[in-house]
């Protein structure tokens, strides 16, 4: 992958969605719901503070994350589909 974030900016490989409920149900695309978890593929160096210094990411290539069901920009890189979004509008790494 050719992308790098810039400052606070964090590249996110969502989720696939469900095809089947838990009780063994098939999904029809027309009902599947957009993932609110994926991967952290890349991070940005970090947002600058007022004083000029560089405040370090939380989060870290390859931590599972929990966001927000409109956060981000989606953007198609080489055929992959990845959310571009600010470190806050990451709620949870999941563990």
């Amino acid at each position: 992958m050719n992308l790098k974030p810039l400052a606070d900016r964090v590249i996110v490989k969502p989720a696939e969605a469900e095809e089947k409920t838990k009780g063994g149900l098939y999904i029809p695309d027309t009902g599947k719901e957009k993932p609110q978890y994926g991967e952290v593929v890349a991070v940005g160096e970090g947002k600058v503070a007022d004083n000029g210094q560089v405040v370090a990411m939380q989060v870290k290539v390859g931590d599972k994350v929990l966001y927000g069901k409109y956060s981000g920009t989606e953007v198609q890189v080489e055929a992959e589909d990845y959310l571009i979004m600010r470190e806050s509008d990451i709620f949870a790494i999941l563990a």
